[in-house]
């Protein structure tokens, strides 16, 4: 289904039966909903899973960049109350979980809690996004790919089908999405915002985990109280795809104890 925002219009699909908790599912940089597609198969018995494209990526629309995590995420609220949806269970996979993060503070209501996978409060060094942005304007996806799927996956992964399906949403990307929200990790600093959450949260990080290591994990932990942290091991930066089944059990016992 498509949903009409005030600046653009979000592609989201949805699963599950109507009168069951929410679930919202939010995708990596450079991918799309379908990085979460085998949670969203074993979930979606039990939970209405939510999963937009968001600006820029998938079938999205593609607005002029910079964006920022604050209108990625109204972006998402525009989706759930278009849905009529009050409140829900969020979960985050990179850029998708910094902007959970920015939901959760903007909306404190409609988050009942969050998920937050191979992300952080913040993305150093901003260059490096900086320089991303202006490759993929100047030059397309294809150069990226590579080297993007390197941090991705471990190299004993990089030869699997499912990698190649990442591939195929990096370089399907549009660059101007991809530019506009890197640009976003660029200056994110969600520190303050987040160390004032107050919800049920559980922060998820892989072994080999480069772009969002475990010390990036330990803070965010240690920035919302009671936060769990789980270690996934023998993963890297996109664990949805490259054990999907360590991924979702996670999630499914997470949840399982929220009231």
């Amino acid at each position: 289904m498509f949903v009409p925002t005030a600046e653009l219009v979000v592609h989201v699909q949805v699963a599950g039966p109507a009168g069951a908790p929410a679930l919202v599912l939010l995708h990596s940089l450079g991918t799309s909903l379908h990085v979460w597609d085998a949670q969203a198969d074993a979930l979606c018995a039990t939970y209405r899973v939510i999963r937009p494209d968001l600006r820029g990526h998938g079938l999205t629309g593609v607005p002029a960049g910079p964006y920022t995590l604050e209108s990625m995420a109204s972006d998402v609220l525009a989706v759930l109350d278009a849905l009529g949806v009050t409140a829900a269970h969020v979960a985050g996979l990179s850029i998708g979980g910094a902007v959970a993060q920015s939901l959760a503070a903007q909306a404190p209501g409609r988050v009942r809690s969050l998920v937050l996978c191979d992300t952080a409060m913040a993305f150093p060094p901003p260059g490096l996004w900086q320089v991303r942005a202006a490759a993929a304007r100047a030059h397309g996806m294809e150069p990226l790919v590579e080297p993007v799927l390197a941090r991705w996956v471990t190299a004993d992964f990089q030869g699997a089908p499912e990698a190649e399906g990442l591939r195929a949403m990096l370089r399907r990307t549009a660059p101007e999405g991809y530019a506009g929200a890197a640009e976003a990790l660029a200056v994110a600093d969600l520190t303050e915002a987040t160390s004032r959450l107050r919800l049920p949260a559980l922060v998820l990080v892989g072994e080999h985990d480069a772009a969002t290591p475990l010390s990036s994990a330990q803070a965010l932990q240690a920035a919302i109280p009671g936060a769990a942290l789980a270690v996934l091991p023998g993963v890297a930066h996109i664990p949805t795809v490259q054990r999907p089944d360590d991924v979702t059990a996670a999630i499914a016992g997470f949840l399982s104890g929220i009231a």
